[in-house]
């Protein structure tokens, strides 16, 4: 009787738009970060409670569908980026802005740490006008955390293209390679001098 009850609550609640407790959750969203390899940002990515997955790939270019091999070596115009799926119950959009500008260099618009180039530069793509004004605010944050030196762009929202299979979760299939990339860029190294002292830290 009560699982009856409670089948007939749910569904009338469903109907009507109200809240149980039993009502599925909210809709994934996605974010688009370009943080320089995307290897170390989809690492960083997966570790954040409420992300559901991430996906390198290439925006802001012209080219539909690059390989890697069009974005790095050619003229593209893209950056490497990650699409992150996750859930806005658990997680906000702000709150992934303000992690990525944490595990970024969000002060060099040359690249970031030893990649250089075009391909590797940071920038937030902005999907509507909430997430502009979101990501504007953390980096106004940053700024101001960082005596003015960000550069880190908000972009209007471009087309997501995926990378090669080979780039999805690098880290995890090449666990040593991987290591041995990050460490000897200096990516952690580099995070930690820019954020050592950054006011209000």
């Amino acid at each position: 009787m009560i699982d009856r009850v409670r089948i007939a609550a749910t569904a009338t609640a469903l109907v009507l738009g109200f809240s149980t407790g039993y009502a599925s959750a909210a809709e994934p969203k996605t974010a688009v970060f370009a943080g320089g390899c995307f290897w170390c940002v989809e690492a960083d990515f997966d570790k954040v409670d409420g992300v559901l997955s991430t996906v390198s790939g290439f925006a802001g270019g012209a080219l539909e569908n690059p390989s890697y091999k069009d974005v790095t070596y050619g003229d593209t115009g893209h950056y490497e980026v990650v699409e992150i799926s996750y859930d806005p119950d658990k997680v906000t959009y702000r709150t992934l802005v303000d992690y990525l500008l944490r595990h970024i260099d969000p002060t060099d618009d040359g690249g970031q740490f030893c990649d250089r180039g075009d391909s590797y530069r940071t920038a937030i793509f902005a999907g509507d006008a909430d997430e502009r004004a979101a990501a504007e605010a953390a980096v106004a944050d940053a700024n101001a955390a960082l005596d003015g030196a960000v550069v880190t762009p908000v972009l209007d929202a471009a087309p997501f293209y995926p990378a090669e299979d080979y780039h999805q979760d690098y880290y995890s299939k090449n666990p040593l390679r991987y290591r041995y990339y990050r460490y000897s860029c200096g990516r952690d190294a580099r995070i930690d001098e820019v954020w050592r002292d950054a006011k209000g830290s």
